[in-house]
């Protein structure tokens, strides 16, 4: 597979965006995100979503150079509304108001939504980090047709639903980062393995007929055959439909029920912002936090693995792995052309 240098890649989407018509500050902040993805070891919400952005774009499902509106605000209560504007616009903008009011009050609670697609969930967990927080995030996944089926389900009633929680270490990076869709794997992990041709890990599909399956390709049929498998059967159907009530109903965004829109991706999302210092000591507590986990790693390995990882390491080793470049299978690289054209940018090369 071709290999890019992140730089490259960031230079890409950035002009994609602005033939798009994003002005440079939200262009920037899409590839940062889309780019920060692929070098965290997420490909599933990498460059590769950017044909979509410029398809729904074009469908008038994503709107350009949107900000948030405030619906409700009473200080350390913040409802917005994405008015269907990038989501890495829209989730900068509300987890900015998470940090200032969770500064001001010891916490802030914050729902945003009707956002179009706000990417990787862990990228805003990292925000509130970085100033010291930590946060918890329940997301829904709206807009579209459902992905995901129910435990005991045959067909989907909901989609890949992401549940993130960080907390901070004393150096201001996490001590523990856990982003994860509630489906066994996640939709774009589906859409990496049908373009590079290879198999799903078995026991993560359905089909058409509720019968598991290694083959993603039904899930990209019109109309879609099958289904994502729940993650840890009756808990992550459990989680997904918590997400889906928590971080979309509970805030007045749309749940994917009866969904009658132009396709999209909407995400609506609720957030929790804790300033350490307000439960006493942002110092003391960060320290636990990595004593905690050292003790953790020290548990002796059982056989069939090498070593015990805590949440949030695989992604800092693929940023080092990744560092100097980033491989894109063929297919994606060449929806990535067609995408480029697609914004009125043919000359534009990878």
């Amino acid at each position: 597979m071709p290999t890019f240098h992140p730089d490259v890649l960031h230079s890409f989407v950035t002009q994609v965006c602005e033939a798009m018509g994003s002005q440079s500050v939200e262009a920037n902040l899409v590839a940062d995100q889309l780019v920060g993805a692929n070098l965290a070891g997420h490909d599933s919400h990498g460059v590769g979503m950017l044909p979509a952005y410029v398809g729904m774009k074009e469908f008038g499902s994503l709107q350009i150079n949107q900000h948030v509106s405030t619906v409700i605000d009473t200080g350390g209560v913040v409802v917005l509304d994405g008015n269907s504007g990038f989501g890495q616009v829209n989730g900068k903008e509300a987890m900015d108001i998470a940090v200032e009011r969770a500064r001001a009050n010891g916490v802030a609670l914050v729902g945003l939504r009707n956002s179009f697609h706000i990417g990787r969930i862990g990228h805003w967990a990292e925000q509130c980090v970085a100033a010291g927080l930590a946060s918890i995030h329940f997301v829904n996944v709206a807009g579209h047709s459902a992905l995901v089926a129910p435990y005991g389900g045959a067909d989907a009633r909901f989609a890949t639903n992401p549940f993130c929680v960080a907390v901070p270490a004393t150096d201001g990076q996490p001590a523990a980062l856990l982003d994860m869709a509630t489906s066994k794997i996640a939709m774009g992990k589906a859409r990496v393995a049908k373009n590079k041709g290879v198999p799903v890990p078995d026991g993560t599909l359905i089909d058409g007929e509720g019968r598991v399956t290694t083959d993603p390709r039904g899930m990209f049929e019109d109309p879609r055959q099958g289904a994502l498998i729940a993650m840890g059967d009756h808990k992550g159907s459990g989680l997904a439909i918590m997400c889906e009530l928590v971080g979309a109903a509970l805030i007045g965004g749309p749940t994917l029920r009866g969904q009658d829109r132009p396709p999209t991706i909407i995400n609506n999302m609720l957030t929790i912002a804790i300033d350490p210092a307000a439960l006493g000591g942002a110092d003391g507590l960060a320290t636990e936090f990595d004593a905690y986990l050292d003790w953790v790693r020290a548990s002796p390995v059982r056989e069939g693995f090498d070593e015990v990882l805590m949440p949030g390491e695989p992604e800092q080793r693929a940023r080092l792995a990744r560092a100097e470049g980033i491989e894109v299978d063929d297919t994606t690289h060449q929806e990535l052309l067609a995408a480029a054209a697609q914004a009125g940018r043919p000359d534009l090369k990878l």
